[in-house]
């Protein structure tokens, strides 16, 4: 079988993780990716083999800075079968008529609309759905942490309705243009927040509400989780449920912060000290009368980089059961935590 040739257009935070899962990966290969200024990401990339394609007007400078474009980004979509935008929030809708001028299958991140491909993917919700399609955005990395938890009780379970407080990042380790460096944000101060809409994008049956705050620290999300569920349970049963699943990881060995959840991953050699897993603390799993409470964590850079290799999977019709894409995902970018 012909691998998928790919482009990666928005070489940042999440463009970088998912041309390095992609070129991990044996049934799809990197056509190359995009940078708009010849930077330390473009140099660093052009290090690392990748071809990099620019905005036409900037292809000059990119040969003047010793890193040679390989063309413009629309000679690069024209070469590939699928493109996977991580631009910044808002500039992926203005991508949009570009990817339907050459006609080529789309996927966009968590900071645009779900209007803008009229679906929302996570891989263990609702994989099937999307083989086939042109166009899909894999939803941001809180709601992704959030399907990933519901979907994964409410087969087992049912779920009758959840509500969650969330604790933001304020900013990534790389941004020194925002804050908060001394508060807690409200946001949005009115409720509730925008998470809840955006999993039901995804899980159109849960009865949701979600509130969140920014608070001045650049490593993870942790959320506050309360669910409502159909059967009866134990707190036993929630963690043998939870560490059935290859995504969610299962945090002790007495890890209380954050902090130590990064180094924990810096430790086991995990490349950025990603950490793709919803990190769940078993201990704190708690179960009174049907309801279900627990903290859980979010790596805000890497939790969504192989949902995006399973989208372009789907999309592909490269496989068309969902547990299975994401077993070889998994294994062909190195998550294993059992």
């Amino acid at each position: 079988m012909a691998k998928a040739k790919i482009s990666v257009n928005g070489y940042g935070t999440i463009g970088k993780r998912v041309a390095d899962a992609v070129r991990a990966q044996d049934d799809m290969e990197i056509i190359g990716i995009s940078k708009t200024k010849p930077n330390y990401e473009a140099a660093v990339a052009h290090q690392l083999g990748y071809n990099i394609y620019a905005p036409a007007e900037n292809v000059e400078a990119f040969e003047k800075a010793g890193m040679p474009a390989a063309g413009s980004i629309e000679e690069m979509l024209e070469k590939s079968d699928l493109v996977v935008d991580c631009t910044p929030g808002g500039i992926g809708e203005k991508n949009k008529p570009m990817y339907e001028k050459v006609g080529i299958k789309a996927i966009w991140q968590g900071g645009e609309s779900h209007t803008i491909s009229g679906f929302s993917f996570n891989a263990e919700s609702n994989y099937e759905q999307a083989v086939g399609r042109d166009l899909a955005r894999v939803v941001s990395c809180n709601t992704t942490a959030l399907c990933r938890a519901i979907s994964t009780i409410d087969r087992e379970l049912g779920v009758n309705k959840v509500r969650v407080s969330l604790a933001r990042r304020a900013v990534d380790p790389n941004d020194i243009k925002k804050g908060p460096v001394n508060a807690i944000v409200l946001n949005p101060v009115k409720l509730p927040s925008h998470h809840g809409p955006d999993v039901r994008s995804v899980l159109p049956h849960i009865n949701i509400t979600t509130a969140a705050t920014k608070v001045p620290t650049t490593l993870m999300h942790v959320h506050t989780v309360n669910m409502e569920v159909n059967k009866d349970c134990t707190a036993e049963d929630i963690r043998n449920i939870f560490g059935s699943q290859s995504r969610i990881r299962l945090i002790g060995q007495g890890i209380t912060s954050t902090a130590e959840i990064i180094e924990f991953a810096r430790d086991i050699g995990r490349p950025r000290h990603d950490m793709w897993e919803l990190c769940i603390w078993p201990e704190s799993i708690t179960v009174t009368e049907r309801e279900l409470y627990f903290f859980q964590a979010i790596h805000q850079e890497s939790i969504v980089v192989p949902e995006n290799v399973d989208a372009i999977r789907a999309m592909m019709e490269l496989e068309s059961d969902g547990a299975k894409s994401i077993e070889k995902t998994n294994k062909a970018i190195g998550l294993y935590n059992k």
